[in-house]
């Protein structure tokens, strides 16, 4: 037992001994090789986390470690699971899984490089994850009460993907996603309701306009459309046809991407889909582009631009928030790596006004909460995302309520890794009943 005083009262915090670590390998939604690890503690409790993966990797984020052999192509994580297994476990076995700080802070020592590729952000994200989760369940409370305190009751908006594009996705649409907010829903159960009925009807029209309706990672739709205006006008058309109305009750979102469009050779954004389709090559330079997203935004109900540029371009986000800072939220993702340094140097330089936080770009639950926590008392939203290789594990979900993050991204309501965080959010909206509290972005 340990003793610790609230006020003049003497209390004591049962200690749970972590009894044994184990992670295994098991498939992502895209059919890669990803980390699942176990936390038992003495009385017999436990704790599972499995650990998603980005196929859009920013050059800031912590490395996924990969085995690099023949299996699956290289990227197995079998020395990440053995990471788990024998130096992790060594270190944290009998440790109270209550010190969420003082383990991650452990590993993140041992570890002992800047970017986690000793042990693997893998590894040590699985290990963290699962100890709050085990933690959570031996004070029998949920997830999201355990990470953000009593008053957790907070739901956050949406952000459902409709339409994918971009560099990894075989079509001619150079941005990565179309996203639609339910702003009109008086709760999150009504958001989600909405959402899907757009979406159902957004598919009823690309089949009537014979164009495709595979799906994309995040689970939008594919199709070869030929600008971002034939698209937002098809978007728009799904909202009428769903009896809703664009700008009142949907609002719109796009994920650029713009690193993966970034030419280095000639300092530039170049866009193959529109060059496919112009028969001229299409650059922009960065004043181009933000002259292209207003544009845009002037002509459609857009409230917020993630990725807008490249993650190094420095002067163009500048510009970029000096520009459109005021009007629409301007997101941060492979800018800011849900790294607290890289957000305190965005906002110092005042670039964005929101972050993407993403736990495995960073690698421990405690530095995530301390990017969000930095971000918030810097007055930038923040977002809740999820990367294009998932799995059924809901983390996140409730991560966005423990931190009253007021938006979440987490994909279509299509796919099964996707569509487990909405189920999730609609059980604590539930749980927490007539108390909770729906976030307007």
């Amino acid at each position: 037992m340990k003793l610790f005083y609230i006020g003049k009262e003497l209390l004591f915090m049962k200690e749970y001994e972590i009894l044994d670590v184990h992670a295994v390998e098991i498939i992502d939604s895209r059919g890669n090789p990803t980390v699942d690890v176990t936390i038992t503690l003495k009385d017999g409790i436990t704790g599972s986390a499995s650990v998603p993966s980005g196929v859009s990797i920013g050059q800031y984020e912590t490395l996924e470690l990969r085995d690099g052999d023949k299996r699956h192509n290289g990227n197995g994580v079998e020395q990440a699971v053995n990471n788990v297994n024998t130096r992790i476990a060594d270190k944290i076995i009998g440790m109270n899984v209550l010190d969420q700080v003082k383990i991650d802070n452990l590993l993140i020592k041992a570890d002992g490089t800047d970017n986690k590729k000793k042990y693997g952000s893998n590894a040590i994200l699985g290990v963290s994850l699962a100890c709050a989760k085990a933690s959570a369940n031996a004070l029998s409370i949920p997830l999201y009460r355990y990470i953000g305190g009593i008053n957790t009751k907070c739901l956050p908006m949406p952000m459902i993907s409709v339409l994918n594009g971009g560099k990894y996705v075989d079509n001619i649409i150079d941005i990565q996603e179309f996203m639609i907010a339910p702003v009109g829903a008086d709760s999150f159960s009504h958001g989600i309701e909405m959402s899907c009925e757009v979406y159902h009807e957004l598919e009823r029209i690309l089949i009537s306009k014979k164009l495709s309706t595979g799906i994309g990672d995040e689970g939008g739709f594919i199709p070869d459309i030929s600008s971002s205006s034939e698209i937002f006008d098809i978007i728009i058309e799904a909202v009428e046809a769903a009896g809703y109305q664009a700008g009142t009750d949907i609002k719109f979102a796009i994920d650029v991407s713009a690193s993966d469009l970034y030419d280095e050779n000639t300092d530039l954004y170049y866009f193959p889909g529109e060059s496919m389709i112009c028969g001229k090559e299409i650059y922009r330079n960065a004043e181009e582009m933000v002259q292209y997203y207003e544009d845009l935004s002037g002509r459609y109900p857009i409230y917020s631009i993630e990725d807008g540029l490249g993650d190094n371009d420095t002067k163009g986000w500048k510009l970029l928030t000096y520009r459109l800072g005021d009007k629409l939220q301007l997101v941060g993702d492979d800018l800011f790596a849900t790294n607290d340094n890289r957000i305190i140097n965005g906002v110092n330089n005042k670039m964005a006004n929101a972050v993407m936080i993403k736990p495995n770009q960073i690698g421990t639950l405690t530095e995530t909460l301390n990017a969000i926590e930095i971000a918030k008392c810097a007055g930038y939203k923040t977002i809740i995302g999820h990367r294009s290789g998932e799995t059924e594990d809901p983390f996140i979900a409730d991560l966005s309520v423990a931190v009253s993050s007021g938006q979440i991204k987490t994909g279509a309501p299509c796919r099964s890794e996707r569509v487990a965080k909405y189920n999730r959010l609609l059980k604590i909206e539930e749980e927490i009943g007539k108390d909770s509290k729906f976030f307007l972005p």
